[in-house]
């Protein structure tokens, strides 16, 4: 009998995680500023080819091909150049404060693409629009993550791609229905719904801590902790140790910590390949020419309405994506994801393929709108939210903040990259040509996540770098003290 009892104490370990849905709501008051973003990046589809008509809303000569060019690429060249600022504001001035900051340039975009008299306004626009969203995805994984309890985590963090694909969809119909002035008067109302949200959620207790503001990191962590006073004294303490152990408040980080040891190598190398494979897996291209996608491969579908089916189906894919985060996991999701693209990518190649070699190939014309919409899903399962969930949780606290900023130059490069190179690339090989290109990208991922990526989920920080380091640590998979926690259940069972 005894026995039995001891081993039921072992199992009240350890205690469960408050507040679950306060964080939840600090985890949607931050992603409303990516849903800017998104609508951002759908306003390209329905609103350039207007641009490029002779009725444009804007100067008194339609755009060329080389401007509008410039108009989808140039947001992710002005994002590399703001990204290094991001990591000196978060540090120095606090997370809350990078999102106060973001408002600015997500303001000053719609306000100059709603007065815009000629194409340097757009382009303006696009610039300021790019050092927002930069702005936006270097916050929003490292404060989710720093928010966020071991078991929902990943949910949370899948939250991020579901709300670019909220802005996205949202930018596909309002361009649709909506004047060029009207779209632009809607669009300018989301940043300062973000603004006025973000005001009420704390800075986040990992960033308080390693600036020695208890007291606050006190306050953060109660209203996190739903007000559980014994849960915020646990996670401060774990704080406080982890803090210790991996940072000296007083030296400042610098790129030399990126290579300091074995953990945060093999951080930096997962997080760069995944990063940089999400976009070479074809997704800034799908987004900005679908609607030239769909006209050239002759659906029966219009280009805005082509767009919005898809727009949805990749909503319903992200919506996938926070259900089965934290149930699936990490490494099923990228690996199922990056063979599913491979197998859209190729079957949309053939197609055009047929279709460039003159087959008749009208009664087919289902096909692109299939591929890409199962693509869109597919991608938003996995490959879409997982390499920021992944990149947040491979680095100690100290060291987050300057490897999320090496991340996101490496992520806006790969898709700057990306779209601008891929014209030319159907110049050089053909649209087929392109996406059995992009296919054996997602082959080259799958073997990459296959042999290198780590699992994660529900796992504490601590117990990730433990294994990169391949050493065992102090800390369990929770993130719990294990002596702390032997030492209890001896006791326990000694009482039983």
């Amino acid at each position: 009998m005894k026995l039995k009892k001891s081993m039921e104490v072992t199992k009240v370990l350890p205690p469960a995680e408050p507040g679950k849905f306060r964080q939840f709501l600090a985890a949607v008051s931050v992603n409303t500023s990516i849903l800017v973003y998104g609508m951002m990046l759908g306003w390209a589809s329905p609103t350039i080819p207007v641009l490029k008509s002779p009725e444009t809303p804007v100067g008194e000569t339609p755009l060329n091909d080389d401007q509008a060019s410039w108009l989808n690429s140039i947001m992710l060249a002005a994002g590399i150049l703001v990204i290094p600022l991001c990591g000196w504001i978060s540090e120095k001035y606090g997370r809350k404060m990078t999102g106060y900051v973001l408002s600015i340039p997500c303001v000053t975009s719609w306000l100059l693409t709603l007065f815009a008299t000629n194409y340097w306004y757009l382009l303006m626009a696009r610039v300021f629009g790019g050092f927002g969203g930069a702005i936006c995805f270097f916050l929003v994984p490292l404060y989710v993550a720093e928010i966020s309890g071991d078991s929902i985590r990943g949910q949370l963090g899948s939250l991020m791609v579901f709300s670019v694909n909220i802005g996205i969809l949202l930018g596909f119909i309002l361009g649709a229905v909506l004047s060029y002035q009207l779209f632009a008067i809607v669009a300018l109302i989301v940043p300062l719904v973000f603004l006025g949200s973000f005001v009420f959620v704390p800075d986040t207790p990992v960033y308080l801590v390693r600036k020695e503001r208890i007291d606050d990191a006190i306050k953060s962590l109660m209203w996190l902790k739903n007000d559980d006073k014994s849960a915020a004294d646990r996670e401060l303490l774990r704080l406080q140790s982890l803090v210790k152990e991996n940072s000296d408040v007083s030296k400042a980080v610098g790129l030399r910590d990126l290579i300091r040891d074995k953990a945060t190598i093999k951080g930096l190398v997962i997080a760069i390949a995944l990063l940089s494979g999400q976009q070479t897996c074809g997704i800034s291209a799908m987004l900005t020419y679908t609607a030239m996608i769909f006209e050239m491969a002759g659906s029966s579908l219009s280009p805005n309405s082509a767009t919005i089916v898809v727009g949805a189906i990749q909503l319903f894919g992200s919506w996938l994506s926070t259900m089965l985060m934290e149930r699936a996991g990490r490494r099923p999701l990228l690996l199922i994801s990056c063979v599913g693209m491979l197998v859209c990518h190729w079957i949309l190649a053939s197609f055009l393929y047929l279709q460039h070699k003159s087959y008749d190939v009208s009664s087919f014309g289902w096909i692109p709108l299939l591929a890409l919409s199962v693509y869109c899903v597919v991608y938003c399962i996995g490959m879409g939210p997982a390499p920021f969930i992944v990149a947040s949780e491979v680095f100690s606290p100290d060291i987050a903040a300057l490897a999320s900023t090496v991340n996101m130059i490496v992520l806006f490069f790969s898709a700057f990259v990306v779209v601008k190179v891929f014209p030319l690339l159907i110049a050089v090989l053909g649209m087929y040509g392109c996406f059995f290109f992009l296919g054996g990208c997602c082959g080259l991922t799958f073997l990459f996540t296959f042999f290198f990526v780590p699992e994660t989920k529900g796992r504490s920080v601590e117990s990730i770098i433990d294994e990169l380091n391949g050493t065992p640590g102090q800390f369990n998979d929770k993130g719990y003290f294990k002596a702390a926690l032997e030492n209890e259940k001896n006791v326990q069972s000694s009482n039983v």
